[in-house]
């Protein structure tokens, strides 16, 4: 896709994060905007940014995680534009963390529920519209993106849950790139692998619904993996902004695979290689046993 003026995107997550700087590029490339979001606070700010910069656009309050509301996101996209030509599944949340057996059953029904259902919604009620608009206009292009994360390619230890749902997502989106071009030349897909960015992801519990909320204090585990990856985002050097940039770079090439820190790709190489050797799992912190020994130190209560 070369042209973007006037075409239509939606985006779930676009109050905050890499969904807000989506919209933003939206802005200078002449899109009309779909905005969806769970926190409409934060969603009405980015309303209100596009449309204060004179792009055209509408916003929905979403939960991805239900059916009902994606399905509900599209009639009204069709109701106001007729199509849509992007779609970006990029509502996440962090989950719990912890050690993989101190998750609850709500714990991983949050977390799996927006990384892995939302995507699983938008591609099952999204990709037959595009189709269709295939069908009907020869010179019609699609593209459909959708976010995981490095940890998609990668399982850390303390993010058991959160790998799982970004696990699937990357073989979901690896699925539908195959399932495409089995039917069409003119809807693609790509999948967004993310490494440390500062975002509000860190802080996504602010949206968990009461009903999947824990009735116990978090584990010394979870709250020993919020510290982790609280420290981890913030240190981010790569701004969300410049991965927009990458994602719409990357739709005007038709390009699959999208990282945020291409150069630190060596931690899934190694990952590869323990599976087609085989050998056991390497060592994630081999290169800093320091930083394996404080935590372990920390688990056992040793701080």
């Amino acid at each position: 896709m070369q042209d973007f003026a006037g075409k239509v995107a939606v985006i779930t997550g676009a109050g905050s994060g890499f969904g807000r700087e989506f919209a933003r590029v939206g802005i200078k490339l002449g899109l009309r905007m779909v905005l969806a979001d769970v926190q409409e606070d934060a969603l009405r700010e980015t309303y209100a940014d596009v449309t204060a910069a004179g792009a055209e656009a509408i916003m929905q309050q979403v939960d991805v995680s239900k059916s009902d509301e994606i399905e509900a996101l599209a009639r009204t996209t069709v109701n106001t534009y007729g199509l849509v030509h992007l779609l970006f599944n990029n509502a996440g949340v962090g989950g719990s963390g912890g050690l993989l057996w101190e998750n609850s059953e709500r714990d991983w029904t949050w977390v799996l529920g927006v990384n892995l259902w939302g995507v699983i919604h938008g591609v099952r009620v999204f990709t037959p519209l595009m189709l269709e608009a295939a069908k009907r206009d020869p010179d019609y292009r699609g593209h459909i993106v959708n976010t995981a994360s490095m940890a998609g390619m990668l399982n850390a230890p303390l993010m058991g849950s959160y790998n799982v749902s970004k696990h699937a997502v990357v073989s979901l989106t690896e699925t539908l790139y195959q399932d495409l071009a089995l039917v069409s030349e003119q809807v693609h897909c790509s999948v967004l692998c993310p490494y440390f960015v500062p975002t509000g992801i860190s802080h996504a519990s602010r949206n968990r619904p009461e009903a999947l909320k824990n009735e116990v204090p978090k584990t010394l585990s979870q709250q020993v993996a919020q510290a982790l990856g609280e420290k981890a985002v913030k240190s981010g050097k790569v701004s969300a902004e410049q991965v927009a940039g990458f994602v719409f770079d990357a739709i005007k090439s038709e390009s699959f695979y999208i990282y945020s820190h291409p150069h630190a790709l060596a931690p899934v190489h190694a990952r590869f290689k323990d599976v087609t050797t085989p050998r056991n799992p390497s060592d994630p912190y081999a290169e800093r046993p320091e930083v394996k020994e404080g935590i372990a130190l920390a688990l056992r209560g040793g701080v």
